[in-house]
């Protein structure tokens, strides 16, 4: 994005993990931030490539920690995949999902027969994060997929920030379904757009005045470049200036936490 003006910004879009949270505890500067984009009347929306969780769960979260974020500005990556799918499957069908409580919830409420063994015939197979993951999770997946389902990913992150480090997403668990049955998913979370258009939708915001402000090269930074809006990165979560040597992928602007774009976006 050339010209990018941090004061003309309307609307930001928050990934979570790694740029407002790490593991179980909220990084410095979220509740002040927030409350400073509340009385500056700058819209947000917190949007998130995991689909573990509901939005409830980081809705309850954030509020534990005072954050005062409405559940209405929370999204993820499961939400986006039950989008995808009704516009494609009608309600009733049945889809077979590897995943967690995010992502199952998305998809019951949006009316479909949720499976997670190879009972049945699925039109599709949908896989999300899994910090149960099993054998018998994968042997259903690619059996589904080898049988004709089409093979969906929620999200392309390889990992995710811990408190002990990274560790396995959803990345992993499609590169080995992909290994295996020859077959490559369609991905719907960051860098894809449609995340990114929900965000816009629901803050009626127009790319060219908003920004996504993530801790990844290639899901958050890679996706806003390509829509067009705004992108910062946060150095607290899987990348900074190294790597984005390494990958090859520019911000427009690389900061070191939220503290640091609050002072920013105070003029300080």
């Amino acid at each position: 994005m050339s010209g990018f003006d941090i004061f003309s910004l309307e609307g930001l879009i928050f990934d979570i993990d790694g740029t407002l949270v790490r593991g179980g505890q909220p990084l410095p500067g979220l509740n002040d931030l927030f409350t400073f984009l509340r009385q500056q009347g700058i819209a947000y929306t917190v949007a998130s490539n995991n689909s573990t969780k509901t939005p409830q769960q980081y809705y309850t979260r954030l509020q534990s920690w005072g954050a005062d974020i409405p559940l209405e500005n929370i999204l993820t990556s499961a939400l986006a995949t039950a989008r995808f799918l009704r516009e494609r499957f009608p309600a009733g069908d049945t889809i077979f999902m590897l995943g967690q409580q995010g992502l199952r919830q998305a998809l019951l409420e949006a009316g479909y027969n949720v499976i997670e063994d190879f009972s049945q015939k699925a039109q599709a197979a949908v896989i999300g994060g899994d910090y149960d993951l099993t054998y018998n999770k994968l042997k259903h997946a690619i059996l589904h997929i080898q049988h004709g389902a089409l093979f969906i990913g929620t999200n392309p992150d390889i990992v995710f920030p811990t408190e002990e480090g990274l560790v396995p997403e959803c990345g992993t668990t499609l590169a080995a379904i992909q290994a295996a049955t020859g077959i490559a998913p369609i991905v719907i979370g960051k860098p894809q757009p449609l995340l990114f258009e929900m965000a816009l939708q629901r803050m009626a915001s127009k790319p060219q005045y908003t920004a996504i402000v993530g801790d990844r090269l290639d899901s958050d930074i890679l996706g806003g470049k390509r829509l067009g809006i705004g992108t910062i990165l946060v150095k607290t979560g899987v990348d900074s200036e190294t790597t984005v040597e390494k990958k090859g992928i520019q911000p427009d602007l690389i900061l070191k936490d939220l503290q640091d774009l609050l002072k920013r976006l105070q003029g300080s």
